[in-house]
């Protein structure tokens, strides 16, 4: 990757030297529960990468709280406790989830008297029946699949200070948003927000999943790897899903393994790689960090937006 002009680049040695005495809040068991079904990540990296990662974090809140309070001592009007936003975006199968639940771990351990919470907006996809409705379950995870109405108004609720909002959730074990089931966002102080839209600009929207967001990150590495983090990911749910009649991977996992393999080569190229590349990577150079991935998902480069 070409680094943009905007954007101060470090190496993983260079970035872990700015939190190198800070003491490791996880364990090896721990950092198991969080990890994402096929994404491999260490307590080496916990040190080397997200620890420097919080700390940055905490000095955005801080100014972003100060902020807060200069603003409405300006306007003469009562202080408010508005929500920091946190965006993760970057293609399907890269590891925003592990990053996502890693940084909601670390939050909570070192912000130790504010309330986080992490929400995905896969939550947000409509329905496997509105899709085909609408004839796009071919388009799923396109920009035109989301609700972007219904998450626009969700994240204007939690600015807004609403007490208790509810989201939709997704479950990829079925494949489908699930019915009656939702998330409790309870006036939080940091949300993290999940997905690879947080950076998008929807044409049919006046008001960006962005305008909402304090810090964002892009997760990125180069697609080939992707594809085959992708499709390990598709094995290893391979290998569970046959015991499960209710899982959607089911009908695959039973069937003849070579066409299923084909299927997964088939929906990462007409699908995920063309969503990849038409829609979530020109986001990219949006983000307020970008986290570089190489083998074995491997963190060694990080860029910081300058400006």
């Amino acid at each position: 990757m070409r680094d943009p002009i905007n954007y101060n680049a470090f190496t993983r040695e260079q970035w872990q030297q700015f939190s190198a005495d800070a003491t490791l809040p996880l364990t090896q068991e721990s950092l198991r529960q969080i990890k994402a079904f096929n994404d491999r990540i260490s307590l080496q990296d916990v040190q080397d990468i997200y620890i420097p990662l919080v700390h940055l974090v905490h000095l955005e809140f801080d100014h972003y709280r100060q902020l807060q309070r200069d603003k409405a001592t300006f306007l003469k009007q009562p202080q408010q406790r508005v929500p920091f936003i946190i965006g993760i975006a970057g293609s399907v199968a890269v590891g925003k989830s592990t990053a996502a639940r890693l940084l909601e771990v670390l939050l909570n351990h070192y912000f130790t008297d504010q309330r986080i919470q992490l929400i995905t907006t896969d939550g947000f996809l409509y329905s496997n029946e509105e899709l085909k409705k609408r004839n796009l379950m071919a388009r799923k995870g396109f920009p035109e699949s989301y609700d972007m109405t219904a998450l626009i108004q969700f994240l204007n609720d939690v600015k807004s200070g609403k007490e208790l909002i509810k989201a939709p959730v997704y479950s990829h074990k079925v494949y489908d948003i699930v019915p009656d089931q939702f998330d409790y966002i309870m006036h939080p102080d940091v949300l993290i927000v999940e997905g690879i839209n947080t950076l998008q600009l929807p044409t049919n929207e006046q008001i960006y999943v962005s305008d909402f967001t304090d810090f964002s990150i892009y997760v990125d590495a180069d697609p080939t790897l992707i594809e085959s983090w992708f499709l390990e990911r598709f094995e290893l749910l391979l290998a569970t899903a046959f015991q499960d009649p209710t899982n959607y991977y089911y009908p695959y996992a039973i069937g003849d393994h070579d066409e299923a393999i084909a299927k997964s080569k088939r929906v990462w190229r007409d699908i995920d790689l063309k969503n990849l590349e038409e829609y979530i990577l020109p986001t990219r150079n949006r983000a307020d960090m970008i986290i570089h991935k190489t083998f074995g998902h491997r963190i060694d480069r990080l860029l910081l937006r300058k400006y």
